[in-house]
């Protein structure tokens, strides 16, 4: 830092924290596009975080409000005296069609965990070919300037 407040024309006091800071537009572009995605990342995971823990309480207070139903109803049905007991082909068919529930559910399941992977995998081939690329044309920018600079001959 220099005195009287005088800085140098790629430095300049940041007014957050007092710091010397660049004014070259690549250091302040990557400062800030650090920040942003630093910002991004620790919301996301608050945000995936609470997500998460309201999906549990939302499964746990659905299973709690059919399980204290049932008991409710089956106490009735007790205290009332009648029957309860399924026909074998009504307990055949709530039998399968819960199976087949489970199968699409995880069938379901299996898909969308497998276009995740594959979005994963693109996005990392799309940055793979985003580094082959830009270091092809920084290859061709390199060649055209060096064929634009004049040679000195001593």
């Amino acid at each position: 830092m220099k005195y009287n407040n005088v800085m140098s024309k790629t430095e300049m006091l940041s007014e957050k924290t007092g710091k010397p800071e660049t004014r070259e537009i690549y250091a302040v572009y990557r400062q800030n596009i650090t920040r942003y995605f630093e910002e991004i990342e620790k919301n996301v995971t608050q945000c995936m975080d609470a997500i998460s823990q309201l999906q549990q309480e939302f499964i746990l207070v659905c299973k709690n409000t059919i399980d204290n139903t049932m008991a409710f109803q089956q106490e009735m049905v007790t205290k009332s005296g009648l029957g309860s007991n399924l026909p074998q082909s009504y307990l055949k068919s709530i039998n399968d069609a819960t199976d087949e529930f489970v199968k699409t559910n995880s069938l379901q399941n299996k898909a969308l965990i497998t276009a995740i992977d594959a979005t994963r995998q693109n996005m990392k081939t799309f940055h793979d070919n985003l580094k082959a690329f830009t270091t092809m044309d920084t290859s061709i920018i390199q060649s055209w300037f060096s064929s634009w600079k004049p040679v000195r001959n001593p």
